[in-house]
């Protein structure tokens, strides 16, 4: 992760305006109309939920996001294992088929959509770390007086700190690959 960090630091791209962004932009996070689910083409969405990491800034920090949770199909074992939602599933695009038609409808450059595939993997570690640290008991002198260790006895939280290994691989690989696809091969 400090590798990842840092490979994000110095390439941080320039700005390119800002927008209101959802920041946890996601499946989990729509609903659709039931009326429109068995259309061929994509539902219509009625509602977007959790908006609580809303904030200004920069747009495809939103398509980043959503890359950060879509699990591919030929993606390593240890990414499907995690699979967050239905991305794996036969009828979805792909990650680069998905920034390509956010090009396509927005307009924007996604030229640099591999820093923001990196950063979203990234930026969910640290959250998934920080639900792991409600459930570990981490000792008092380690921890400041704001973490909040040990508030929780949910044993699906003890698995998470895998997750957050196997997501700091994850962005290693897309580095070491210079690609948001094709991350097993």
């Amino acid at each position: 992760m400090e590798r990842v960090a840092a490979w994000l630091a110095q390439h941080t791209p320039p700005e390119v305006g800002a927008s209101l962004i959802h920041n946890d932009y996601k499946y989990d996070n729509l609903v659709l109309d039931p009326q429109d689910l068995s259309r061929r083409r994509s539902p219509r969405i009625v509602g977007v939920l959790d908006w609580e990491m809303a904030t200004v800034g920069d747009p495809l920090m939103d398509l980043g996001t959503t890359l950060g949770y879509w699990v591919e199909p030929d993606d390593p074992g240890e990414m499907r294992a995690l699979s967050f939602g239905l991305t794996t599933l036969p009828g979805n695009l792909s990650r680069r088929e998905l920034a390509q038609r956010y090009a396509g409808r927005s307009g924007r450059d996604v030229s640099n959509i591999l820093y923001y595939y990196v950063y979203a993997l990234f930026k969910i570690a640290v959250i998934v770390q920080q639900i792991y640290a409600r459930y570990a008991e981490i000792p008092r002198y380690a921890r400041n007086d704001r973490q909040k260790a040990g508030l929780t006895q949910d044993p699906r939280f003890a698995m998470m700190m895998y997750a957050v290994q196997t997501l700091g691989k994850a962005a290693a690989l897309a580095i070491e690959k210079g690609r948001i696809d094709g991350l097993a091969g």
